[in-house]
């Protein structure tokens, strides 16, 4: 991660919010962090840039896309990623992705008042709907869930 433009501060921020699960944070969701500000946003931009220019694979999660949406450094990642997951989203949001990823009606429907596991897929520019749903009586699915009251409850 050298010669990053000095980013060092902004990685190890990045890393300790991380590590520490974003317990000091209001808001759980680095991705919407690390576009707030221009420097940090400029930082992970060329970072991704960085790791994809090695074949390296990254991940950027988030549960709110309206606000990655707000920043055009976040769009201009987000419309060059070759592989994207979409889940059910916001009619704001449907209508930004459907702009911004060129997703057509028919396709929008995949991402609107869908079953959690159901969505679209985007890779090298091709849209797929898919349907992922799981058995939920299965020691997998119970090692698996991403609900906190099942995960709690321990299914």
């Amino acid at each position: 991660m050298k010669n990053l433009s000095h980013g060092t501060p902004c990685a190890v921020k990045a890393a300790c919010t991380v590590w520490t699960g974003a317990k000091d944070s209001k808001e759980s969701d680095l991705s919407v962090l690390l576009f707030r500000y221009q420097y940090s946003a400029d930082f992970f931009y060329k970072l991704w840039k960085r790791i994809r220019k090695y074949n390296g694979l990254v991940t950027g999660l988030t549960q709110n896309v309206d606000e990655i949406l707000r920043s055009d450094t976040a769009r201009l990642m987000l419309a060059n990623s070759e592989f994207l997951i979409l889940l059910n989203q916001s009619p704001t949001d449907r209508e930004e992705l459907a702009h911004l990823l060129h997703i057509s009606d028919t396709q929008l429907g995949y991402i609107t008042n869908v079953a959690a596991g159901c969505g679209l897929i985007r890779c090298a520019g091709n849209i797929v709907p898919f349907e992922n749903s799981f058995p939920r009586n299965t020691q997998l699915y119970k090692l698996m869930t991403t609900k906190p009251d099942e995960a709690i409850r321990g299914m």
